[in-house]
């Protein structure tokens, strides 16, 4: 028989008529199984763990069919001790029934570190160890003194701290640093726009000290606090403004757009208190 007739033939015809029909059987049972295996269409909100303890935590996750894995532990005063600071994926977001929810524990007793010894190191330097640390940068003080942005102590709410005393991670470390004995300036930084955070920043790098700040009525919150920026500054931004090393820096914060424009910036903030100067040391 030549190959034609073979290949022809109701035989081989049929064989490969059933070959056909397994394999088509075999990939539309593998589809069905991928399916069910991988839940395709299927999922489920995240549940908020944040703030339970664990076994709120474990009962939570069994009534949303999901699994949890603590992944690390942290201090913090927002939560409860022991309690779920921080998961992922966050709640709300859709998984897959039985999906891995990755925690945050917050930790029974805070994270100690040994306090940096930062005197007669340059601002960036000393500010660069705290942050490694684990530690927060307060509010700079600037006195007389021979050498210009040199720290000349370290403070912890007011008081000298020496190095290597253990301090809570986290704790935040007043710096005060000397301006020179000259008569040495720095441009006025323009703060408006900026918020809380970026303009102590600001602030910190032309060598001048943060006084106060403060928030007008429209910040209500936490979250409001977070979005509020700066609206007016004392002293005001010119171009051509410069003021003394070290000296004092008011601001005010809102959450109000409006009061950015000109006019409406001086008809409300008008009817705010106005800082009283404070003479540096």
């Amino acid at each position: 028989m030549s190959l034609k007739e073979f290949i022809f033939s109701k035989q081989f015809l049929k064989n490969l008529g059933s070959a056909a029909v397994i394999v088509v059987g075999l990939l539309m049972a593998l589809l069905i199984w991928i399916n069910f295996y991988t839940r395709h269409g299927q999922s489920r909100p995240v549940p908020d763990f944040i703030g339970h303890t664990l076994e709120e935590t474990r009962h939570l996750a069994r009534k949303a069919r999901v699994r949890y894995q603590i992944i690390d532990s942290v201090y913090t005063s927002e939560v409860p001790r022991g309690c779920v600071a921080d998961q992922n994926p966050k709640p709300g977001f859709r998984v897959k029934k039985w999906r891995n929810i990755l925690i945050t524990i917050n930790a029974f007793n805070p994270e100690m570190v040994a306090m940096p010894n930062l005197v007669n190191l340059p601002r960036r330097q000393a500010v660069a160890i705290l942050e490694a640390a684990g530690l927060e940068v307060g509010i700079p003080r600037y006195v007389p003194d021979i050498s210009v942005d040199v720290v000349l102590k370290q403070l912890y709410n007011g008081r000298d701290i020496r190095e290597g005393e253990p301090i809570q991670k986290g704790s935040v470390i007043d710096l005060v640093m000397g301006k020179g004995l000259s008569n040495q300036r720095t441009p006025v930084p323009d703060l408006t726009g900026l918020d809380l955070e970026s303009a102590r920043d600001r602030i910190f790098g032309a060598s001048l000290t943060l006084v106060t700040s403060i928030y007008d009525n429209t910040v209500l919150n936490a979250d409001d606090s977070s979005r509020a920026f700066v609206y007016k500054q004392n002293p005001e931004f010119n171009v051509d403004a410069t003021i003394q090393l070290g000296s004092s820096v008011y601001l005010w914060l809102t959450v109000d757009s409006a009061k950015l424009k000109p006019d409406s910036t001086i008809m409300i903030t008008d009817t705010l208190p106005q800082p009283v100067p404070v003479q540096s040391d």
